[in-house]
């Protein structure tokens, strides 16, 4: 089966590399992307936003032989889960990252926009806990690689359009919280809760990592997402 791994903000392909070798021997197809306009300045990226990013997974997801399995870190759990919309016949399940399923609407974030791009703020921008098992060379090493976001897409809106999403199961593999103060912690963001809430088959792992497992602890990612695939 073809796993489709799409990073978070900043990151490209490159941020799997620790975790694709156990995905490998589970037999598995990763298939880490890039998504468009990374890295690029304004005058190439300016006109980029999140609708060409899902663009670029569901044409990964179209291209394979048979249903994939769609990953999404952080922000790219927003993309992951309008890819699953947009063609939830072909997605067997969505896996997130440390992150939660977007409602119709919702956004990543906001950051600050220099020179038309979103620049890696530092890791010391990020809540200590979300760093904590981030050591300094690992940061300084991960720092280096990260590219600027297109400054559309963080603020952009995802457009949802199809029921049978709610069809599609969901894992969430978090890195602090068990099942129950996930949910006490989702119910707090309204519109948020409710698209969770509709998805007739989702399931809470906690990693008991930071928000960045692919580089503190890409093994424990990478085993938490075959046994996502496995067991279902």
């Amino acid at each position: 089966m073809d796993i489709i791994l799409i990073p978070g903000l900043w990151l490209d392909a490159s941020s799997w590399d620790d975790v694709l070798p156990t995905l490998r021997a589970a037999g598995l197809n990763p298939r880490p992307l890039t998504l468009p306009g990374l890295g690029a300045p304004a005058s190439d990226s300016a006109d980029i936003g999140m609708s060409d990013w899902v663009q670029a997974v569901v044409d990964e997801i179209v291209a394979a032989d048979g249903p994939v399995v769609v990953v999404g870190h952080s922000g790219g759990g927003n993309v992951a889960w309008a890819a699953a919309d947009a063609r939830p016949d072909r997605v067997a399940r969505v896996v997130l990252v440390d992150t939660e399923v977007p409602h119709d609407g919702g956004v990543i974030s906001d950051f600050d926009v220099v020179d038309g791009v979103i620049p890696f703020p530092g890791w010391d921008f990020f809540d200590d806990d979300d760093v904590a098992d981030l050591d300094a060379s690992t940061r300084a090493r991960t720092a280096a690689q990260t590219l600027s976001v297109p400054g559309r897409v963080p603020t952009d809106p995802v457009a949802l359009h199809s029921e049978r999403r709610h069809d599609v199961p969901v894992t969430v593999l978090s890195g602090a919280l068990d099942e129950a103060p996930f949910r006490e912690f989702l119910a707090q963001w309204g519109p948020y809760a409710e698209e969770f809430d509709a998805i007739t088959d989702t399931e809470i792992v906690r990693l008991g990592t930071g928000h960045w497992p692919q580089f503190s602890q890409p093994e424990v990612l990478a085993d938490a997402i075959v046994t996502a695939i496995t067991r279902a």
